[in-house]
């Protein structure tokens, strides 16, 4: 089964200053996404990783869509170029219009807001409310951490082992997205038991 995806959903740093492996990476997926004729959905960040994806997906005549809360495009933090831009009042509802507009995600290195962001996807995918592909593009193993503290919340019974399927892990952009085409649907049936 191959699966229809017309908007991909990255998560990235808004911090400038990492390593430029990281900013080569964020670069090579938005040609991909815009030469694949993907949208991007991101938070609309000028800066780091979250800018770089968006540069690169327009330089390629490709379309990418920003979702901000207004009080940071108050502050001026939002990226001036993007194909369309949707202004939200809080960071949850920005988090809730990334996912709807999605088709699937796509999660470069970041920091708090990042990790925030996938492993709420994550938890959502496992209760059934996103079905959709989920993919970690682990630049540089900068994942294997957290990667490792999953795998060990599924040897310990914190998480059923067909959790572990919930995310698929990408060590190139090309595989990333390959894998979003490739992994079938989450069955919400797995997550019925779940006790909130």
């Amino acid at each position: 089964m191959v699966n229809e995806i017309k908007t991909v959903c990255v998560y990235s740093a808004s911090s400038a200053g990492v390593e430029e492996a990281y900013y080569e990476a964020a670069r090579q997926l938005g040609a991909l996404l815009a030469q694949r004729h993907l949208c991007l959905v991101n938070g609309a960040g000028s800066q780091g990783l979250m800018g770089a994806v968006a540069d690169a997906v327009l330089e390629h005549g490709g379309e990418a869509v920003g979702v901000i809360p207004r009080f940071m495009v108050e502050r001026g933090w939002h990226h001036p170029g993007m194909t369309r831009l949707v202004e939200v009042g809080t960071m949850h509802e920005r988090k809730q219009e990334m996912a709807r507009l999605s088709d699937g995600i796509i999660a470069l290195p970041g920091g708090c807001g990042t990790l925030e962001e996938l492993l709420e996807i994550i938890t959502w995918k496992q209760l059934g409310l996103y079905p959709k592909p989920i993919v970690i593009l682990n630049v540089n193993a900068f994942f294997n951490p957290l990667l490792e503290m999953l795998h060990r919340a599924v040897s310990e019974h914190f998480m059923r082992e067909e959790h572990a399927d919930l995310w698929q892990v990408a060590a190139t952009p090309e595989q990333a997205v390959r894998l979003l085409f490739a992994t079938p649907w989450w069955n919400p049936a797995v997550g019925k038991f779940e006790t909130v």
